[in-house]
């Protein structure tokens, strides 16, 4: 039988800047990713949204990111390998803080945007972010892009992995994603991005602008901030259910 990790970033809110639409993207997906204050988020913030996991039955997973509040967390930033490794101690550390006083627990760690990017080709990085993954608790999942230097540096310290594919965004022939700086980079066509997560999946493939290439899908990525997210999360779910697909948290499907 065929299951996958449906996974959605959250917890992007910042003081008097809010992002309304969490509580409704909870009802479809399997594992959150709770922003740690660096790129979005903050203290009222995160115990709100491991609270709101908790009530609705979801996993929960730290997205630290570079200290970059005003470009979201999307811009690089040239950091060295022991700054990454400081920075994902800090903000999953902060995270964890409130998981435990909730008497919860953490599932995974996924970076977020241009750190989680960076990683994904820079061998040097994703090693450091694995190291401190393991440090904090080697039971965590780490989270990356399928195929990158991430999960390999997660496999190779000894981590479990999930390797994650997104239903919205599409890809380069080397398996990266297009930039978002680039033209039709997110999809925003709901029926495209069903199609695009049902082939990963189902037959362990994405389309590229120059033809098909291999994926492996453990987990699916579903952005909360593009438009009308709820319902592109509703209809996603809905059809992978159809399709014969169980939905489960990553911690489910560890052998």
């Amino acid at each position: 039988m065929l299951s996958v990790d449906l996974n959605c970033d959250m917890g992007e809110s910042f003081g008097s800047y809010q992002v309304d639409c969490d509580e409704l993207m909870m009802k479809h997906i399997t594992s959150a990713n709770i922003a740690c204050g660096f790129h979005a988020g903050d203290p009222a913030i995160m115990q709100r949204t491991v609270r709101m996991c908790l009530k609705h039955g979801v996993a929960i997973g730290a997205h630290p990111g570079l200290p970059d509040l005003i470009g979201f967390g999307r811009r690089k930033l040239q950091i060295t390998a022991d700054e990454a490794y400081e920075m994902v101690i800090y903000q999953v550390g902060a995270l964890l803080g409130f998981v435990l006083a909730e008497g919860a627990v953490l599932q995974h760690v996924k970076p977020h945007g241009a750190l989680y990017n960076m990683a994904a080709v820079d061998t040097e990085l994703a090693t450091a972010i694995a190291e401190a993954v393991y440090r904090i608790d080697s039971s965590l999942i780490l989270f990356g892009l399928a195929g990158s230097e991430l999960i390999r540096a997660g496999r190779q310290r000894g981590l479990h992995v999930a390797e994650e594919v997104f239903a919205d965004r599409t890809y380069r022939a080397d398996g990266t994603l297009t930039p978002r700086s680039e033209p039709n980079a997110v999809l925003i066509e709901a029926e495209q991005a069903v199609t695009q997560a049902i082939g990963m999946i189902k037959e362990g493939k994405v389309v590229t602008d120059t033809g098909s290439i291999c994926v492996r899908a453990d987990t699916i990525c579903i952005h909360g901030d593009t438009p009308n997210a709820p319902m592109f999360a509703e209809l996603i779910s809905g059809r992978l259910v159809q399709e014969g697909v169980t939905l489960q948290a990553a911690a489910g499907m560890r052998g």
